[in-house]
């Protein structure tokens, strides 16, 4: 994948996926290359049909059926969208991981680019509702910036940032990948000097963990934290419904560390691994390799799961998808009758300790918490 291999000019050195030459005895990872032939095509499979469906789904909704009322919906989409293009580069690695990389240069620079990139962006677009989910329940309705163009336009704003981010972190896959031929075969990997290999693995190695997965647990974690403490807090919200909602949230977090914990500890150990060289067993290495494949495939079902975490939990997504399916299904010629819509999980959190919130319309921006 974009970044299981790093080789200097030497195919004997960086290259977790080839040949190690530990005290001149050379490490053979046929076997390790036989495993990602058979586990990653499968893992990719149906990680890229149940990830398109979902996400297309949302897509689909929010761009036909959904006013982008907040930043959190702003957000969902885009992750939405991210996480599309992440799962459109499934197919390539896994024909890379079975017949090795065959579409040449450009496809390799693009492929490796485009993972990194909408890897990178999903991360920091969870971040980002959390804070904005931070927001809704901690600002007054006075104090939010409504839904006007000057707020758009900061929603873009927000956007453009958290894209350009990812992007920059994924510059190095797009300027130094290319594709390497080694025993008979050929793969995309990138591809440093032997002078700068080892320094410049171990720093973007260390950049992506901190920025694609430290920074987005903590601002999780603090962000829902004190989400749950207005929550248990709120005045003339149902005793369910709080703990409703507080189950939704400690699902958030516990997803994204159950998912992403593991490949990040893989991660840093192979940072550590080559600033200290502290991997000198052949089996080690290998054991090493194939949990990262393994991890990062969890990783990816991350993917997967986001519609559900952030769509599908929503009332007015699940409402607006019940509607599609019965406009879907009287144009069949099926009548269906009309589908009770689950309660909604909305509590509104509003200052000075109002105890009920008031009932607007749909448009109106207030300091609602939905999920």
């Amino acid at each position: 994948m974009a970044d299981m291999d790093y080789v200097g000019e030497d195919d004997s050195s960086y290259n977790e996926s080839y040949e190690y030459d530990y005290e001149h005895s050379v490490c053979d990872k046929e076997d390790v290359r036989s495993f990602a032939g058979v586990f990653l095509p499968a893992v990719y499979a149906v990680a890229l049909v149940v990830g398109l469906a979902g996400n297309s789904l949302v897509v689909v909704v929010y761009t036909s059926r959904l006013r982008l009322r907040t930043l959190t919906d702003v957000c969902i989409l885009n992750l939405a969208i991210s996480d599309l293009l992440l799962l459109l580069t499934l197919p390539f690695w896994a024909a890379d991981a079975v017949h090795g990389w065959m579409l040449g240069l450009a496809a390799c620079k693009i492929t490796c680019f485009l993972y990194s990139t909408n890897f990178s962006c999903g991360m920091l677009m969870l971040a980002c509702i959390s804070v904005d989910r931070y927001r809704a329940v901690t600002q007054s309705p006075t104090s939010r910036t409504g839904t006007g163009h000057r707020a758009k336009r900061q929603w873009l704003l927000v956007c453009v940032v958290l894209w350009a981010t990812a992007s920059f972190l994924a510059l190095p896959e797009l300027i130094f990948s290319r594709v390497k031929h080694s025993h008979h075969r050929s793969f995309c990997t990138a591809v440093y000097l032997p002078s700068m290999a080892r320094p410049v693995k171990a720093s973007l190695e260390l950049l992506e963990v901190t920025l694609s997965f430290l920074l987005p647990f903590l601002v999780m974690v603090v962000c829902y934290s004190l989400v749950g403490r207005a929550l248990t807090k709120a005045v003339g919200v149902q005793r369910d419904r709080k703990w409703r909602a507080l189950r939704v949230l400690l699902a958030v977090v516990a997803v994204f560390l159950l998912t992403q914990l593991p490949y990040n500890v893989v991660k840093l150990c192979r940072a550590m691994d080559v600033i200290y060289m502290l991997v000198t067993d052949c089996e080690v290495s290998k054991s090493l390799d194939r949990a990262l494949q393994v991890t990062e495939s969890l990783a990816l079902t991350h993917a997967c799961i986001n519609p559900l975490l952030y769509a599908f939990i929503g009332s007015s997504f699940r409402g607006h998808v019940l509607k599609a399916a019965k406009h879907l299904g009287q144009r069949l010629g099926r009548h269906s009758r009309h589908v009770p819509e689950e309660p909604a999980v909305e509590i509104a959190l509003k200052a000075n300790n109002q105890a009920e919130s008031q009932s607007g319309s749909e448009d109106q921006d207030t300091s609602t918490f939905t999920i």
